[in-house]
């Protein structure tokens, strides 16, 4: 019996992707089992005091198998069971744009040679090109995934592309984000998306809105939209936007991106899921890192972008089977795709029978993604950069901790750190001296946030600090030692 793991969760299994177990009766319960017994660190990745995460999802043969009443019973050899984390069908449906809005666009003799392509498509032709000329899609996040799902829609000619984003071009972002170029470093992405777009069809009517997503402001920016297309980079955003989307009414195109693996879906489509149906609450901070934290494949986003535009105009076109209810996974590294079926939770929150989330404004997200940090949590000190440094260049007694991953220690090396990857930290922590300030690196530090709480939880009495910023906000004071301790 091989078990698959999602990319998220192969760091509390020795970083492999399938796993072989040998069990007498294969069922959800005895691989749990197995698992945690054969990679004891997959214990605090896979549950919750004794309760399986519910960002966590279990596919059989691509069925949901997630709910306990599905796990005493027995799985066939040939089943493939897959491990997937949140990073985050139907018959051919009608098109979302209605009859009347079609009619009162027409095409002038320039659209018809620059759309010839999609004319020549019997499924298309002049009427889905003139529903595609009537749409307003809002694209929320201009990233990795935000650039290719606008060059795809700008070059398919909607008529109305709302751009929301409240950051500016950065160096790091040219790998990856192709509607950038050096020319556009430290601009806001809005305005260079804006020449983007202009630059590839001037007939289209931009609005770009430079302002990050709140829950005062969701409701407002998507507000007019016929669609939602989600191309964030965090938990907060992803489930403000997927509650503003049934709360309005409009469908939602999601996307997401980790390493070499990407999910896509269509939510709040016809009563079916909204992301909270899926995953009902997101990952504690640091336990599962983000695509910043560990990178992607710079060719992923552009595929999976791709298929959330291929969705969007799928759903204002009317034809083929939206990914409504089925979620469409991909792994580059091994090139394997699947169609997992997912369906509506009655109970949800936000879209089910009794829903008690109705506004967005109403919800503490802070509260719910993990980021407001409770009273009863364990207090972090934290220690600045430069304070770091200074006590590294007087010699002072420190031990120094870091919890990344290994390829991100081979970007950039932090000489003297002892590495111990968090889910270690507890059966390790012998191995640090309490008479000593212990501070704990990671690359943001969010996960050496998680790493100080858990060896506090742990018992461990020692000074422990959490460098503030990670290592990001050393990278001034780093080059500028000439690599003395790095």
């Amino acid at each position: 019996m091989k078990v698959y793991i999602s990319a998220t969760l192969r760091q509390f299994f020795g970083r492999n992707s399938e796993i072989e177990l040998q069990i007498p009766k294969v069922t959800v319960s005895n691989i749990l089992q197995q698992l945690t017994k054969q990679y004891p660190d997959a214990q605090k990745g896979l549950f919750d005091n004794g309760n399986l995460r519910s960002f966590i999802r279990i596919f059989v043969a691509g069925e949901d198998w997630t709910d306990v009443s599905f796990h005493e019973r027995e799985i066939a050899d040939e089943q493939q069971v897959l491990l997937l984390p949140l990073i985050a069908g139907g018959a051919p449906s009608e098109s979302i744009i209605s009859d009347e809005r079609r009619k009162s666009q027409s095409l002038d003799g320039d659209e018809i040679e620059r759309f010839s392509k999609h004319l020549l498509l019997r499924d298309i032709g002049v009427p889905g090109q003139k529903r595609i000329k009537a749409a307003k899609v809002a694209v929320v996040g201009l990233g990795a995934l935000g650039s290719q799902v606008i060059e795809c829609l700008a070059a398919a000619g909607v008529g109305t592309l709302r751009i929301i984003d409240f950051d500016s071009v950065a160096l790091g972002n040219l790998q990856n984000q192709v509607l950038y170029t050096q020319r556009d470093l430290k601009r806001p992405k809005v305005a260079s998306a804006k020449d983007r777009i202009r630059s590839v069809n001037r007939g289209i009517a931009i609005e770009d809105e430079k302002v990050a997503l709140e829950a005062s402001n969701a409701l407002e920016l998507i507000s007019g939209c016929d669609l939602v297309i989600d191309c964030t980079d965090n938990y907060k955003a992803r489930y403000m936007i997927s509650d503003a989307c049934v709360i309005a009414g409009i469908p939602l195109v999601f996307g997401a991106i980790y390493q070499y693996e990407g999910l896509v879906t269509v939510l709040n489509y016809n009563g079916g899921p909204c992301l909270r149906c899926l995953f009902p609450e997101p990952p504690a901070p640091g336990l599962v890192p983000t695509c910043a934290e560990n990178g992607t494949i710079s060719s992923l986003p552009g595929i999976v972008g791709s298929i959330q535009a291929n969705e969007a105009l799928k759903l204002i076109i009317g034809i083929g089977e939206p990914l409504s209810g089925r979620l469409f996974r991909i792994d580059v590294l091994n090139l394997k795709t699947e169609l997992l079926k997912v369906a509506r939770n009655s109970t949800c929150p936000v879209s089910g029978d009794n829903a008690s989330v109705t506004a967005v404004e109403n919800f503490d997200y802070e509260d719910f993604c993990g980021l407001k940090q409770e009273n009863t949590e364990i207090p972090v000190e934290t220690i600045s950069p430069e304070e770091l440094a200074r006590r590294i260049a007087d010699g002072d007694p420190l031990t120094i901790v870091d919890v990344r991953e290994p390829h991100e220690r081979t970007i950039l090396r932090f000489s003297g750190a002892v590495v111990i990857p968090i889910g270690q930290l507890e059966r390790r922590k012998r191995e640090l001296n309490p008479e000593h300030d212990t501070v704990i690196i990671c690359k943001e530090g969010k996960r050496s946030v998680l790493a100080v709480r858990t060896l506090r939880e742990a018992g461990y009495l020692g000074p422990l600090y959490s460098l503030r910023g990670g290592l990001d906000s050393m990278k001034d004071l780093i080059l500028s030692g000439e690599g003395g301790w790095i």
